[in-house]
């Protein structure tokens, strides 16, 4: 596993912190992540990652940023980002209701599925979506909008390896896409830094869609190292704010976000592939994960 940190973020590391942090900025940013995730690698599982500094636009890690990975749930953003540049159309706002209907039934994640209500605002669904990652609210975006849409509004912004390949499935047959989505950790942190500066579609799409990764109730990756609230963390805590998106599926577990703090901001991907027969194969992913989220909130605060 291959990386690049640069002497200009490390010097920047070791000579910007004050306070508390102190006495770790002496250790070189993301060395123990790094370790951990080579450790990791090292063990059989795929990992790739990618760190930006926003600020500078620098690219302060990366190993293997450039493979086509599975991301599971990651590849909604890029429905969010579709829904959210639609909401300006006369036929699209975000009160347009939408319906549920037996053939967008899903399992697994979401609170949709569990509640009485058979429609619901436009709005309402892309928030449930950035939520919980709502598989039903998922479903029924996709049947409105359209895979075709979704995948030209990403090559549009420029993604080549990173897509959304088909809507969610209970089970995945031989006639479906293999993966819900794919994608390179070199994109997705570009994609999050982008979403940061306003530079996706335009400034207010990026809002939107970030407004809706704010309330991300999935902590349990590389921003279980961030200390924050899982259920209420939009506004700054301690400095820190986070806007990210998790993927989890069977031998996957991935994570692409923008963490801000008082002497910084990044964008970070991380995406797992393992052997998942062994409960303590994923708990060693989860670990990992989560001491690089440790670095990442060292360097920004």
């Amino acid at each position: 596993m291959a990386s690049r940190v640069h002497e200009s973020e490390r010097r920047r590391s070791r000579d910007a912190r004050r306070g508390r942090h102190r006495a770790s900025a002496q250790i070189e940013p993301f060395t123990r992540g790094f370790s951990a995730l080579g450790e990791l690698a090292a063990s059989g599982a795929q990992v790739s990652l990618r760190i930006n500094d926003i600020t500078t636009g620098e690219m302060l890690m990366s190993a293997d940023d450039h493979v086509v990975v599975p991301t599971a749930s990651i590849g909604k953003v890029l429905l969010l980002i579709e829904v959210a540049a639609r909401l300006g159309d006369a036929d699209f706002s975000g009160l347009t209701i939408l319906d549920r209907e037996p053939l967008d039934a899903v399992a697994d994640s979401g609170v949709w599925q569990h509640l009485q209500a058979p429609s619901l605002p436009v709005a309402d669904l892309a928030a449930l979506v950035g939520a919980t990652s709502d598989n039903l609210a998922t479903n029924v975006l996709l049947r409105h909008i359209g895979l075709d849409a979704v995948r030209h509004r990403a090559e549009e912004i420029g993604l080549k390896r990173t897509a959304l390949l088909d809507i969610v499935r209970d089970h995945r047959g031989p006639d479906n896409a293999p993966q819900l989505s794919v994608g390179s950790a070199r994109e997705l942190a570009w994609l999050f830094q982008a979403l940061a500066t306003g530079e996706i579609v335009d400034a207010t799409t990026s809002r939107r869609v970030l407004a809706w990764l704010s309330l991300n109730t999935d902590l349990s990756l590389v921003a279980s190292g961030f200390g924050l609230d899982p259920l209420a963390h939009r506004e700054p805590d301690h400095g820190i704010q986070l806007f990210n998106k998790t993927g989890s599926g069977v031998g996957v577990r991935a994570e692409a976000g923008i963490l801000r703090g008082p002497n910084g901001a990044v964008s970070y991907a991380v995406c797992t592939s393992y052997d998942d027969t062994e409960l303590g194969t994923r708990l060693g992913v989860v670990d990992a994960v989560r001491i690089l989220g440790q670095d990442l909130l060292e360097y920004v605060h």
